[in-house]
């Protein structure tokens, strides 16, 4: 764990449990595309970087989940480094409690303020064209959080962010987190007609050919939308629903599950009354949710 990976002479990622993208700027600066969970693992970052006597110029966050700004301010206190993050997501990487507050849908109870959910904040700045250094392009990847990105190298090396889970994780959990299942499902259409050098998935392996993959995500999202339809084939509210999804995956509740996959769970339903495959009503103060036949 934490192991530098070569792809390039330019292009690295840092092996850990949100994969670290490194990129060489000049032969003595590199830049990181996001920084991990916590200040343990930007301590663990930084170390691979002096080891190899890189400065750390500028980190460039795919998103504000914390798995992925959580070492943000360590480095930057640490090297002086800019941190910069995408449209909503840099109002986020300023503001962390956004994060948990969109989950539970209020302020956060306690146990729900911590560094799984809500990272440190740090001084970040709008991730533009501008800011990048030469060779780095964006990629739009919107789906997983608001304004997801990732990044290609003039080595044809694409980093991906969370767009793509891996298969033993999808077959353990069978439901992943999202924000807009529709644009999620446009965003996997898309990198599954990409092609790159290497593909850098953030909680996946490295691959060439990164459409099979693409796929079996669509497919399992799809999958997870149907057995939802199939819940609300009977009129029930969401908490109901929601306990008969982790009842049939046989997933355990605990607060953490419950914000992360209740979050979802609304995005699915929301999904799907607007694409007319279930129906949405007011009945004795419930709000209760009925498939369309």
């Amino acid at each position: 764990m934490y192991e530098l990976i070569p792809v390039t002479d330019r292009s690295f990622y840092i092996r850990c449990p949100a994969r670290i993208g490194v990129v060489r700027v000049s032969d003595t600066d590199v830049c990181l595309i996001d920084s991990g969970s916590d200040k343990d693992a930007g301590r663990k970052a930084r170390q691979i970087l002096d080891k190899n006597g890189w400065r750390l110029t500028a980190i460039y966050c795919t998103h504000s989940h914390a798995d992925h700004i959580g070492g943000c301010k360590y480095l930057q206190a640490q090297t002086g480094c800019k941190v910069y993050a995408p449209g909503i997501e840099l109002d986020f990487t300023r503001h962390p409690v956004l994060e948990p507050s969109l989950l539970y849908g209020g302020y956060p109870f306690q146990e729900l303020r911590n560094k799984f959910l809500m990272a440190q904040e740090s001084r970040a700045e709008e991730l533009t064209r501008e800011v990048l250094p030469d060779g780095l392009t964006i990629i739009p990847l919107p789906g997983h959080a608001f304004d997801m990105v990732g990044f290609r190298t003039d080595d044809d090396v694409v980093y991906l962010a969370d767009c793509l889970s891996g298969r033993e994780t999808l077959d353990k959990y069978r439901i992943g987190y999202l924000y807009d299942v529709g644009a999620y499902l446009k965003t996997l259409e898309m990198v599954k007609t990409m092609t790159a050098r290497m593909f850098i998935p953030a909680h996946a392996e490295a691959a060439e050919d990164i459409a099979p993959l693409a796929q079996y995500n669509i497919d399992r999202t799809l999958e997870a939308a149907e057995k939802i339809v199939e819940i609300c084939a009977e009129p029930l509210c969401f908490e109901n629903i929601l306990k008969k999804l982790f009842d049939s995956y046989g997933l355990v509740m605990n607060y953490q599950q419950y914000v992360l996959v209740g979050s979802t769970v609304r995005s699915y339903l929301s999904w799907l009354k607007d694409t007319g495959r279930v129906a949405a009503r007011v009945e004795d103060n419930l709000l209760v949710w009925e498939s369309v036949s």
